[in-house]
């Protein structure tokens, strides 16, 4: 009885091993439950990139994404739009990876910013970032004045930029020592070097991603998406108040793409877009104005104008250019009413002009009017304003068409035999009258005729 328990017991532990070795095998074999997100922001930062990493941000999170690598290829954009996003990755509890990719991509200027705000930060081959210095429309952001022999520079670890000269313009420099303060923020927040943030705003420095990594600016390059993963795994980070420790090699990626009132959004917030639709709006308020009932030009041209406006409102607008935009409408619909021999409709294009170029600030990295939309409008405007002025000029030398000025000198024939002294009926400009001989000659049947002057319902002739 003994020998058959002992006997029980071992193959009852034997059972007991091997299941949990066939467990452990299984669970070797089995993939991370689990998926991280993709979210690809290419292109300007605008108001569209910020409202599509907020609604992928919160969908992911929903979703159950382990993290979310948020892929960069920007040339900057609007502080208040990166800003936003920043908000959203600091406010995420879920990782937020920054990979500047693929190949030639940049994180220049917002992206920086973007970059160090992130969880981990990494970067492929042959990509750079920085030169982030701010672009205020009211002026050029000042850049810092060369050493002076001798001197020594400040310290790198100073969180305080030197104080402004009195030559400076004060607005720009609380808009460079406001990012200075930012960039440095975020860089000790995520354990980045904060030396270098400084030199990315106000010196516009650039690094590519081997430099960055050497420089603790970035936490490792990595070719592809996978090497992000496999770097990543294991890695630390800070989510809120906690420590967090990333599980994410072999983790599948899912890629979250723009929605259809993104993609709208992005089109009309593009300048350009931005600035032929108030111009297809105006223009086709005009068309309706002159031309009551064509429904059409009205429609569209409300339509498109509202569409523009919305847009501006959403864009850094210069409001002095607007307002010559505005003043260059009126002098053009104020030369139509009022002929001035062009005066008022010359002043109006000029001012149209400049009032376009001053709309929207080109320094700002793609969110400029293209120069070349604007010069082809502004001579389309000229030729047009030109064709008018002629038309007009011509007008004054042209014959009257109506009353008795329309008859003299045009031609006609006899109907029948004119007796000296007598009349006939004749057919002029397609009418018949009864004519008479302004010399008193007898002219036969057929005989062309050439009308000199009207009296009452008879025209006096004379042989042509």
């Amino acid at each position: 009885m003994k020998y058959t328990l002992c006997l029980i017991a071992l193959v009852l532990t034997a059972c007991m091993t091997g299941i949990g070795m066939l467990g452990s095998a299984h669970a070797e074999n089995t993939p991370p439950s689990g998926f991280v997100a993709q979210i690809d922001l290419d292109g300007p930062i605008g108001p569209a990139a910020a409202e599509y990493v907020h609604d992928r941000f919160a969908e992911a999170r929903r979703d159950g994404a382990r993290a979310i690598i948020l892929r960069l290829d920007t040339p900057g954009g609007l502080s208040a739009s990166m800003r936003k996003i920043i908000a959203d990755m600091l406010a995420s509890d879920i990782p937020v990876i920054g990979y500047v990719a693929p190949g030639g991509a940049r994180a220049a200027s917002a992206g920086t910013y973007i970059l160090y705000a992130s969880h981990l930060a990494a970067m492929a081959p042959a990509t750079h970032l920085g030169a982030a210095t701010p672009v205020s429309l009211g002026g050029k952001t000042p850049m810092p004045k060369p050493l002076q022999p001798g001197k020594k520079p400040a310290s790198s670890g100073s969180s305080s930029p030197p104080p402004a000269s009195a030559g400076e313009d004060a607005e720009n420099n609380k808009v460079l020592n406001d990012a200075i303060a930012y960039i440095r923020s975020l860089a000790q927040l995520r354990g980045r070097n904060a030396a270098w943030a400084e030199k990315a705003v106000r010196g516009a420095a650039t690094l590519t991603a081997d430099e960055a990594a050497k420089q603790n600016v970035i936490d490792f390059v990595a070719p592809d998406v996978a090497s992000v993963l496999q770097q990543a795994d294991g890695r630390r980070v800070r989510l809120g108040e906690k420590q967090v420790v990333l599980h994410l090699a072999g983790l599948s990626v899912r890629s979250y793409e723009p929605g259809w009132r993104t993609r709208f959004l992005g089109i009309i917030t593009n300048p350009t877009i931005a600035y032929l639709l108030l111009i297809a709006g105006l223009y086709g308020l005009l068309l309706e104005a002159f031309h009551p009932g064509a429904l059409f030009p009205g429609i569209a041209g409300a339509i498109c104008l509202l569409i523009g406006l919305y847009a501006l409102q959403l864009l850094p607008v210069n409001y002095a250019g607007l307002a010559l935009m505005a003043l260059g409408v009126g002098l053009v619909i104020a030369e139509v009413i009022t002929p001035t021999i062009g005066a008022l409709g010359v002043g109006g294009v000029i001012a149209f002009t400049v009032g376009s170029i001053m709309l929207f600030h080109n320094d700002v990295p793609g969110f400029g009017v293209n120069i070349g939309v604007i010069a082809g409008l502004a001579i389309c405007a000229i030729v047009t304003l030109g064709g008018v002025m002629w038309l007009l000029l011509r007008s004054r030398s042209a014959r009257s068409f109506s009353g008795d000025a329309q008859l003299v000198d045009h031609q006609g024939e006899l109907l029948e035999p004119l007796p000296a002294g007598g009349e006939a009926w004749a057919r002029i400009n397609g009418e018949r009258w009864r004519v008479r001989s302004e010399s008193g000659t007898e002219l036969p049947d057929g005989a062309r005729i050439r009308a000199r002057r009207r009296d009452g319902l008879i025209l006096w002739v004379e042989a042509d």
